[in-house]
């Protein structure tokens, strides 16, 4: 029940105190003298906080009254760390695939590519149905098809079959993920964000993690003989729990100004990233044929019709995809660029060390996890940290990309000083600076690009975040791929000191990108950090 007060008073106070004895009971007498609205009947398992104002961009008197915000961010935090896991955790089972399946090496790129290019192309129209239909439907649709799709690449019974799944299970993870980020905008107060994103930070940073180790786990422990299997069953229980958890506790919320679908935009959109995306995640593992380039020089004339389309839809009146002005604000562009940056820096690494641990060091899929588990330990800490310094604005992102820039060098130097003799546990001090410096950057970075956003563009922003993440791995991704076969040549596996030396010539690519990073933040208005 929401209580009224005159203008001038307190909110939610009463004049006259409610019988307790049958909470949200309708036969329940009520003081006269106690003004009540009778539009928002009382949830009797759902008390109001009277600390909280409903939202604007709510339904009133709807279930998104802000009731257990922290418990329905944490469920949707579990769909967020499902979507993030799946991308890493087939890197540790392709080999096991590959053996299982007699999958061909093109085959298995499909296999681990396929999930990122449907997440990446999805992400943005994932986002704009959640603001249509409701972030809570979109979230749980969401789930159950990554979860059904998850039941089929486990049961896969050869490498056609998998792909197939594999491009479904991307298309679920993209329908849940721009929904978290909507989520923390709607329920959880604007001071309280900082810390909601620093919790979000530490998910992206353990399941990235996770998938290392867990996959390590799972494949060693050759489950029922199963092999690499698992590493998709275990999606099962965690699914159906977080859909029971969501359908109970996760309250609806629409944006008051979404209109249907732009479905022109969208299939624009869909054609221009995979012009960008495809060539980026595919072209290195093909030896950058013609096609990829042709391809990657086509993303620029589709981008532009994409912006000529989305401009006619807004002038029409219509709903665009992306509304341009977003991206002409300063805050949004800038912060965007930085985003893109910052996980090439964060996807390469993953890329090149995995590599370095097992192809050139001779560790396991378990043993490569094992390293990983510091720099996981340090990102979780450091994003926690982000959202308790939120108060000091840019120099957190700052005192982050620098972190991690000595971080990055310091490896280049133990790499190049041990050569043939390198271990894995060497690393180690290293990494955990990186992982600092990661945890210090991308927490408050998230914050800072949707400090600024009204309620009714979240969702859209969200998408074009979301997207930018992935448009930046897969950027970053090629580049250092480059960079790191050039430098390793025709090396044989356990060849430590080329792989060393492989590794360090990659990392200046992360020094490069850290030294942009620091360059372009004072162009970041410190507002839009502090803003949450």
């Amino acid at each position: 029940m929401t209580q009224t007060t005159p203008p001038s008073g307190p909110t939610g106070r009463h004049t006259a105190p409610v019988r307790q004895n049958a909470p949200g009971r309708p036969d329940t007498p009520v003081r006269q003298d106690t003004p009540v609205r009778q539009d928002a009947p009382v949830r009797p398992d759902a008390p109001i906080r009277q600390d909280a104002p409903v939202r604007p961009d709510l339904p009133p008197g709807g279930p998104c009254s802000p009731v257990a915000p922290w418990r329905a961010l944490a469920i949707v935090l579990a769909g967020a760390f499902m979507a993030v896991l799946d991308t890493f955790i087939v890197l540790v089972a392709a080999p096991a695939i590959q053996a299982d399946l007699h999958s061909s090496a093109a085959d298995v790129q499909l296999i681990l590519a396929g999930y990122q290019l449907s997440y990446a192309l999805a992400l943005i129209t994932g986002a704009r149905l959640g603001d249509r239909f409701g972030r809570k439907r979109l979230f749980m649709t969401g789930m159950a098809l990554f979860t059904l799709s998850s039941v089929g690449c486990a049961l896969a019974p050869g490498s056609g079959s998998l792909i197939a799944a594999r491009l479904v299970q991307g298309l679920g993870a993209a329908a849940m993920f721009p929904q978290v980020f909507a989520v923390i905008q709607v329920l959880i107060p604007a001071a309280r964000r900082p810390k909601a994103f620093g919790v979000l930070g530490a998910v992206i940073g353990m399941a990235t993690m996770s998938g290392q180790l867990v996959g390590g786990l799972l494949i060693a422990a050759d489950l029922f003989g199963t092999t690499w299997r698992p590493v998709f069953w275990v999606n099962v229980p965690v699914g159906l729990l977080t859909l029971l958890l969501a359908g109970r506790f996760v309250p609806e919320s629409r944006a008051p100004e979404a209109r249907r679908l732009d479905l022109p935009g969208a299939v624009v959109l869909t054609v221009a990233l995979s012009l960008l995306v495809v060539p980026l995640v595919e072209g290195r593992a093909y030896g950058w044929p013609l096609w990829a380039w042709l391809g990657l020089a086509a993303s620029v004339p589709a981008f532009a019709a994409f912006g000529l389309v989305e401009r006619r839809v807004d002038a029409g009146g219509g709903s665009p995809l992306v509304r341009l002005r977003l991206l002409r604000e300063r805050p949004f562009a800038v912060g965007m660029t930085l985003v893109v940056l910052t996980y090439a820096g964060i996807n390469s690494l993953f890329l090149v060390l995995s590599l370095t641990l097992q192809d050139g060091l001779g560790m396991d899929a378990l043993g490569a996890g094992l390293v990983y588990t510091p720099f996981a330990v340090a990102f979780f800490a450091a994003s926690l940290l982000a959202g308790r310094l939120a108060r000091f604005g840019r120099r957190v992102l700052l005192l982050g990309a620098l972190t991690g820039a000595l971080g990055f060098v310091g490896t280049i130097t133990l790499t190049l000083n041990a050569g043939a003799t390198l271990t894995a546990w060497e690393l180690v001090p290293t990494l955990l600076l990186v992982g600092a410096g990661n945890g210090l950057l991308v927490t408050p970075l998230l914050n800072a690009v949707l400090g600024t956003i009204r309620p009714a563009e979240v969702g859209m922003a969200s998408g074009v975040l979301s997207t930018g993440q992935q448009i930046g791995g897969a950027v970053g991704v090629a580049l250092v791929g480059i960079l790191y076969y050039g430098a390793l040549g025709d090396a044989a596996h356990h060849d430590t000191g080329a792989y060393g030396h492989a590794l360090a010539v990659a990392l200046f690519l992360n020094v490069a990108l850290a030294a942009a990073i620091s360059a372009l933040l004072p162009f970041l208005p410190d507002a839009a950090t502090r803003r949450g």
